[in-house]
């Protein structure tokens, strides 16, 4: 870890077949609040279908993705051309490549209006990633409990309240042996924009 982040200590979520930590304050509350408005106003949010149990609907939330315009990602049954990157994308990119020790191709954001938008279970580790990657996801917004269970254990669970600013950095065998979702919640009115930072081989 650079030690110019000396400060800020993870705290391990996983360590058996994988590695989770989490930081809950990376970007204090005014550059989170900074960057949340810039991305609800400058990203180009758009509403994907999916195919799920045979049927055709529409992902609940509003994605993008911003990184290298000529390399694609896909994954369940989508294909997303990238955007190039915007001032806001590289800042956040830069803090995290800087602290992580690695570099990143694209980022895919997620907009969760409220409490009913939401990401079901899933891994990701599509061919595209390499077979253990490193993601980097930050949150802004409300608050969100963000949820593991292994893949092949559904009873093994952890679950870690995502907040404003925070990083969730999922390494080594996380995605081969855990899966993830974000779970819908009345009681949340307010809005989440998830960005996960992750390098697309091609």
């Amino acid at each position: 870890m650079n030690s110019l982040f000396a400060d800020k200590q993870p705290i391990t979520i996983i360590n058996t077949f994988g590695e989770v930590d989490y930081i809950p304050d990376f970007f204090n509350n005014s550059d989170s609040d900074a960057f949340l408005k810039a991305l609800i106003e400058d990203i180009e949010w758009v509403q994907e279908p999916i195919w799920m149990f045979g049927k055709k609907i529409m992902q609940p939330r509003l994605t993008a993705l911003y990184g290298d315009p000529y390399i694609p990602y896909r994954y369940s049954g989508i294909e997303m051309t990238a955007h190039n990157w915007i001032k806001p994308l590289l800042r956040i990119k830069d803090e995290i490549e800087a602290f992580c020790g690695s570099e990143f191709s694209h980022v895919l954001l997620n907009y969760y209006r409220n409490g009913q938008d939401s990401m079901g279970w899933h891994r990701d580790n599509e061919k595209s990633l390499g077979e253990n990657p490193l993601i980097a996801s930050v949150s802004f917004g409300i608050d969100r409990e963000f949820q593991f269970r292994k893949y092949e254990d559904k009873q093994s669970k952890k679950a870690v309240n995502l907040t404003h600013g925070s990083l969730l950095l999922m390494k080594g065998k996380t995605q081969q042996f855990w899966e993830h979702q974000l779970p819908k919640s009345k009681k949340i009115k307010n809005p989440r924009i998830n960005l996960t930072f992750r390098k697309i081989l091609g």
